[in-house]
């Protein structure tokens, strides 16, 4: 079985599950998650977990993600994309718009911030997709959840050369525009632009999205369906799997006793004796605060899990196991 996460390009008209539904038969194997949901007609990084790196899916979720998506000034839709059904038509207002207005419009959602989900999202309710009530006619209330807003800028045209880069070259495809946008889990870019149109006051709608960034894993970094399938015919899928301690690099790491492996393999607590830290973290635990967590491999440097420091009771807890299998 495979034990790791596969970095997908997701490509347009796939929804995340027929990614898993593909990938289980490329790979085959029926362990696989992805780390949720990208809209079928969006397109980009596409985590994949699998084997043990299944338990890693509500992990990879929670991290920041970041995307280029192009919004076009004018109407309004009932999906808040290019794809729904038009609501309002503005004609061709967005022209009474200035450069200023709209650069302080896309600047200020930059933050914390109270966002609706749309009506057409997967969240469930009572059981319910959102999206199934609405293709239902149903429409219901739904909470505002806060969402944080790291990063949004305005980008210059697509293929538009550097050295024409500049702020004029932003506008020149009015009423279309893209942003970049670094945002925390369960932000819904779609309302991003629809809320961008309200504000400037001639209603706006997604018109493409591309996540190019979750957590570290990078849109130059990933494969589409058709290339992993190239690869596990000739170089291999092992050749691209990223395994799971890569995920938590930024922990120190720590060496189990042979004598000790056992403990480890029960899922058990381990006395400090039984480790000792590797390479720069040679100072021991004694440097780390309470809580911290520690990468833990045996001596033939198989990574299990990720273990909790408690220093009073001289001990490591485990927290996130990922047996070998």
């Amino acid at each position: 079985m495979l034990n790791g996460i596969l970095v997908i390009r997701k490509e347009q008209d796939y929804t995340s599950n027929d990614v898993v539904a593909k990938l289980r038969g490329i790979c085959r194997q029926k362990k696989i998650g992805h780390t949720g949901t990208l809209d079928p007609n969006a397109t980009g990084v596409l985590p994949v977990c699998l084997g043990n790196a299944t338990k890693l899916c509500d992990m990879l979720t929670d991290r920041s993600k970041e995307y280029i998506a192009e919004l076009t000034l004018g109407i309004t839709t009932d999906t808040q994309d290019i794809w729904g059904q038009v609501l309002t038509d503005s004609g061709e207002k967005w022209r009474e718009l200035s450069e200023e207005e709209i650069e302080k419009t896309v600047a200020s959602f930059r933050g914390k911030q109270q966002q609706i989900p749309p009506m057409y999202s997967a969240l469930k309710v009572n059981g319910k997709r959102l999206y199934e009530l609405a293709r239902a006619g149903t429409v219901i209330e739904r909470k505002a959840r806060e969402i944080e807003i790291e990063e949004i800028e305005l980008l210059p045209p697509e293929g538009c050369p550097e050295t024409m880069a500049h702020r004029a070259a932003y506008f020149s495809i009015l009423p279309k525009l893209r942003i970049r946008v670094v945002c925390s889990k369960g932000t819904y870019i779609r309302t991003i632009c629809q809320d961008t149109g309200e504000r400037l006051g001639c209603g706006a709608v997604m018109s493409s999205l591309v996540r190019t960034r979750v957590g570290n894993f990078r849109l130059e970094d990933a494969y589409t369906l058709s290339e992993i399938e190239k690869i596990r015919d000739s170089a291999g899928l092992e050749s691209v799997l990223i395994p799971v301690d890569e995920c938590f690099g930024a922990y120190p790491a720590a060496l189990v006793r042979e004598d000790a492996v056992r403990f480890l393999k029960n899922g058990n607590e381990l006395r400090l004796s039984m480790a000792e830290m590797t390479g720069e973290e040679k100072k021991g635990f004694a440097a780390l605060e309470e809580g911290s967590p520690v990468r833990i491999y045996d001596r033939n440097k198989i990574f299990y899990g990720v273990y909790l420091l408690q220093k009073q009771r001289q001990v490591l807890k485990p927290w996130k196991m990922f047996l070998p299998v």
